[in-house]
């Protein structure tokens, strides 16, 4: 996984002995057939990507998001990955709900500036499973930031994106872009002890790096956030920690050394209802639950 910086060396530690034996495929293996059947993005009219909503967060990327429904004066939440919770890597099966939380957040405008910091008062939702997403809740309002800094929030798409769309991964940590496409998706991607389903998967374009998790990965013909980046097979070692796999429905596994996934985001509108409160049981919510 794009790991937290100052936690590589306990990831290695305790998640490097978990990973499910496999069969690799060879690394120039095609993409999965699968993908014949799924819509090309039209062609659209892109525009460029800039920082701004995005955040830098100690040792991760992220960016400050709203849902098709958010008002201006609910609290602004920020969107990071789930191994980037700075109390450790939630546990296979795990789902962290209200958990106080302190956490900073630098503010970025446009040109990558850090222009203000935010602070969390709860960790809203946190896990590793089926997905790899925390989500934060700060102390202010949208319109408060708006009005502050004069920048707005991303706003996350509530439909399944799409493979060809042009994407950019932008990485409040580093400062850097990263312009590709969507390659497809995954039905299940394995990494140590962790599985995360319909994943997307990049063009070798985005060759992100440590530090870029958490990252939004933003159309470019739309501007909203379709997914999350979180990691990459660095090294073409099989389900290993900052090796992922991709296993098929049938079970076969394919290695892809060098390429690098993110995780779906359109699912978690729906698990948010009226003041950005988290409703798990609302309908439509497809989260896994504590």
């Amino acid at each position: 996984m794009r790991k937290p910086l100052v936690a590589a060396f306990f990831a290695l530690a305790i998640a490097g002995a978990g990973a499910a034996p496999a069969v690799a495929a060879p690394s120039g293996a095609p993409a999965d057939t699968a993908g014949a059947q799924r819509a090309r993005a039209a062609s659209p009219t892109l525009q460029a990507v800039s920082f701004a909503g995005t955040v830098s967060l100690s040792n991760c990327s992220g960016s400050v998001i709203r849902f098709p429904a958010s008002v201006d004066t609910d609290p602004a939440l920020v969107l990071t990955n789930g191994h980037c919770l700075e109390t450790g890597f939630p546990s296979p099966g795990q789902v962290i709900t209200g958990q106080s939380s302190s956490r900073s957040f630098g503010l970025l405008n446009s040109a990558g500036t850090r222009v203000g910091t935010l602070r969390a008062n709860q960790v809203v939702y946190s896990t590793m499973t089926d997905t790899d997403v925390t989500i934060y809740r700060t102390t202010i309002t949208y319109a408060s930031i708006r009005s502050t800094y004069g920048i707005n929030a991303l706003t996350v798409q509530d439909t399944h994106p799409v493979a060809g769309t042009a994407i950019t991964v932008a990485s409040g940590y580093w400062k850097r872009l990263y312009n590709c496409n969507i390659d497809g998706f995954v039905y299940r991607l394995k990494e140590g002890d962790w599985t995360w389903k319909d994943s997307v998967r990049y063009t070798s374009a985005c060759n992100t790096i440590g530090g870029t998790s958490g990252s939004p990965v933003i159309d470019q013909s739309t501007g909203k956030v379709v997914a999350v980046n979180n990691t990459g097979n660095e090294d073409g070692e099989r389900c290993t920690v900052n090796n992922p796999c991709e296993v098929d429905q049938n079970g076969t596994v394919t290695v892809r050394q060098g390429i690098n996934y993110a995780e779906e985001t359109y699912q978690i509108p729906a698990c948010f209802t009226t003041g950005n409160r988290l409703n798990l049981s609302a309908s439509g919510c497809t989260l896994p639950k504590p």
